[in-house]
């Protein structure tokens, strides 16, 4: 019987797959589609993010990211990272990295989805195969997590997310957040000649190029640059009543997600996939519920208050001007987003 199945070949499913081999552990990964996959994310890692993938012998290539920089139509305010460097990479390129990183660590990928679980007390069958653990890593609308009954009630107002790329250079090494009564505009760098623009409202049916007209100081900055495919998410607000059920362990976005405000995406998914191979290392499941819950506190706790916040005109319109009044605030705030979980 093979140590653990990992449902979904994505990033965080790769990471949870290189601690499980560095663990000594017999892994698989199971992803129907060929890689490298592309999806609408922020594509900014964060200064944890990029350490923790360097430190699994990740190849990283992209723009280095200073800090974070938030606009409105007349203000702006920014602050650095304060202990070490992020990397806007493109989401195909991380995928490709780590999907390098799991051949040279020998972990083999099955071109397969998993459809059918079932719990056996001490062990687990994916589709008629046992296997000792399934880690659950396939993503926001989590297939796994619906089938086991895991799926939680959202009663906050759902966002959406959509993402394209404009072939412009790059004109800073900050992420910028555009921030208007619509909805946020992320902008990161991710490649000579080439910025991500990623928008993420509350008004779903409306076009990117809509959405992105209520930005009309970074329409300027783009110059009509051209953009290229736009792809979609959500809802993003994704809830999860656990995170472990015998020996199924949810890991990422599978896990629960409250919203792509923040960025901490992959360093939340590092944090988890450590701490889920980590109990399965030791046999105990159950310890990693404990951790998933002290790992994501602090994230859910400020990123669910910052989008409640902002759901008010008044106060959404306030963000700017008080993160520029108050910079020590604004500062630290990022500081400890940047941090690993």
């Amino acid at each position: 019987m093979r140590d653990v199945v990992v449902a979904g070949g994505g990033p965080v499913g790769l990471i949870t797959a290189l601690f499980a081999a560095r663990a000594g552990l017999d892994v698989v990964v199971r992803e129907p589609r060929r890689g490298p996959v592309d999806k609408a994310c922020g594509e900014g890692l964060m200064p944890g993010a990029v350490a923790g993938l360097q430190e699994l012998g990740v190849q990283l290539r992209g723009r280095p990211l200073a800090g974070i920089r938030y606009l409105d139509a007349t203000r702006s305010a920014e602050a650095p990272f304060r202990h070490g460097t992020g990397l806007g990479v493109r989401r195909t390129a991380l995928h490709a990295a780590l999907t390098e990183a799991v051949a040279a660590a020998g972990v083999e990928v099955e071109q397969a989805a998993v459809r059918d679980v079932q719990d056996r007390g001490n062990h687990v069958l994916a589709d008629g195969t046992p296997f000792r653990y399934l880690i659950a890593a396939d993503g926001l609308h989590s297939p796994t997590r619906r089938a086991l009954g895991l799926d939680g009630v959202s009663r906050m107002p759902q966002r959406y997310a959509q993402r394209a790329h404009a072939a412009i250079e790059p004109w800073t090494d900050l992420v910028e957040v555009h921030w208007a009564q619509s909805g946020e505009a992320y902008v990161t760098p991710t490649a000579d000649g080439q910025v991500g623009v990623a928008i993420l409202t509350r008004q779903r049916g409306r076009s990117f190029h809509d959405l992105l007209a209520d930005h009309p100081g970074l329409v300027e900055r783009l110059d009509d640059a051209p953009l290229g495919r736009v792809k979609g998410a959500g809802p993003l607000r994704q809830r999860a009543t656990r995170r472990v059920q015998g020996q199924v362990l949810l890991v990422g976005d599978a896990a629960g997600y409250v919203d792509a405000l923040t960025g901490e995406g992959i360093a939340l998914g590092l944090a988890q996939a450590r701490a889920a191979i980590a109990a399965v290392r030791v046999g105990d499941p159950q310890r990693y519920e404990q951790d998933w819950r002290r790992l994501t506190w602090r994230h859910d706790l400020m990123t669910a208050g910052l989008v409640t916040a902002s759901r008010a005109s008044l106060v959404r319109s306030g963000i700017v001007p008080a993160a520029r009044r108050l910079p020590a605030v604004f500062g630290w705030a990022v500081d400890q987003l940047a941090r690993p979980a």
